[in-house]
């Protein structure tokens, strides 16, 4: 075994021992503390000493922190799939406005809410299921769109310019109809806006659970294609490689996990952006075949990391998941912009 392979084995296998202990955390501290020996046994099925620390982790830190691993390793390895696809560092899984199409969704049944003279937001599970389906139909309809369209728009460039317009387009309909709905449904926007991971109970992690990992699945296997994407257009085809088919593919896997997960935990921002960055840092490589297990991992350990930050004893409640995000994902942008400027210093 090569030394390379040796120093990445070891990492992947401190970024798992890492997410192991944070997945732990995120089960024991909260409003009421846990012992980590009570939550070993809770999740091994073995008796505790008191029952209700049993329900607490069933019924709402458990599904909690599953969510978190599963939203982080999708939109870690769908930034990654971005910026590899755009060769564009500061490309995310929200570029396409698939992101901005579920926030439209959920506005346009804001406002039949507001017209019909009812609040969404009072109907309870009922009303936050149907949010949750219209964010869903929302990004569908414009990954749909984006699809199409890349099969016209043969220019990488043309179709990344198209998807941020579409993006604002969406933007610009969601502030419309936010005007028109009521005080009690554009609360309830901004909230959903704001980002979490504990609205995914184990009802909904049945249709959550295994589209993500369709979308986790389906970016292993664009591994190769991808691979040889980031060498070139004209390299991969001559390679083999049917560019229009794998784009398509690649846009289709990215634009699924982005949104299932708006629809289920809002827009998380900044976890696809920042992560793959991490992770090309610490591994110091642009080999797919090692950075889509790696940010996936990393991803996962990023939102458990966020997660336990938001509930940590001594806040008022739960602080918003982008509001952790962003404090982290941020200074992760501006240092990739500044190394980029420096890079084209020293190539001038």
């Amino acid at each position: 075994m090569s030394r390379t392979i040796r120093r990445y084995s070891l990492l992947m296998v401190l970024l798992a021992i890492t997410g192991l202990i944070l997945f732990l955390l995120n089960v024991a501290l909260g409003s009421v503390y846990i012992p980590l020996s009570q939550v070993v046994k809770v999740l091994i099925g073995s008796p505790v000493e008191v029952d209700s620390w049993s329900f607490i982790i069933h019924k709402t830190r458990l599904p909690q922190a599953v969510t978190a691993i599963l939203a982080g390793a999708g939109l870690a390895v769908g930034g990654l799939q971005m910026q590899a696809l755009f060769r564009n560092p500061l490309a995310d899984p929200s570029i396409l406005g698939v992101s901005s199409g579920a926030g439209l969704g959920v506005a346009v049944v804001l406002m039949f809410g507001g017209f019909s003279g009812f609040a969404l937001s009072a109907l309870g599970w009922l009303g936050h299921l149907t949010v949750t389906m219209a964010a869903f139909m929302g990004a569908m309809v414009v990954l749909f769109l984006i699809l199409i369209l890349a099969n016209r728009l043969r220019d990488n460039a043309m179709l990344l310019i198209v998807g941020i317009m579409v993006g604002y387009a969406a933007s610009a309909l969601v502030g419309i109809l936010k005007f028109y709905s009521m005080k009690e449904d554009v609360h309830s926007f901004v909230i959903w806006g704001l980002g979490s991971f504990s609205s995914v109970s184990w009802v909904r992690m049945q249709v959550f659970f295994p589209v993500v990992l369709i979308g986790l699945v389906g970016a292993i296997l664009l591994i190769k294609p991808l691979n040889i994407m980031t060498l070139g257009d004209e390299y991969a085809s001559n390679l083999g490689v049917n560019i229009n088919r794998a784009r398509f593919w690649v846009l289709a896997c990215t634009g699924i996990l982005t949104a299932t997960i708006t629809a289920f935990c809002g827009p998380i921002a900044f976890l696809g952006l920042a992560v793959p960055h991490l992770t090309k840092g610490l591994f110091r490589t642009s080999n797919q075949q090692i950075l889509v297990p790696a940010v996936m991992v990393a991803g996962s350990i990023l939102a458990l990391f966020c997660n336990l930050t938001a509930r940590l004893p001594g806040f008022d409640g739960a602080l918003p998941i982008n509001a952790v995000t962003s404090m982290i994902g941020a200074p992760v942008v501006i240092y990739v912009i500044l190394r980029g400027r420096k890079l084209i210093q020293l190539n001038v």
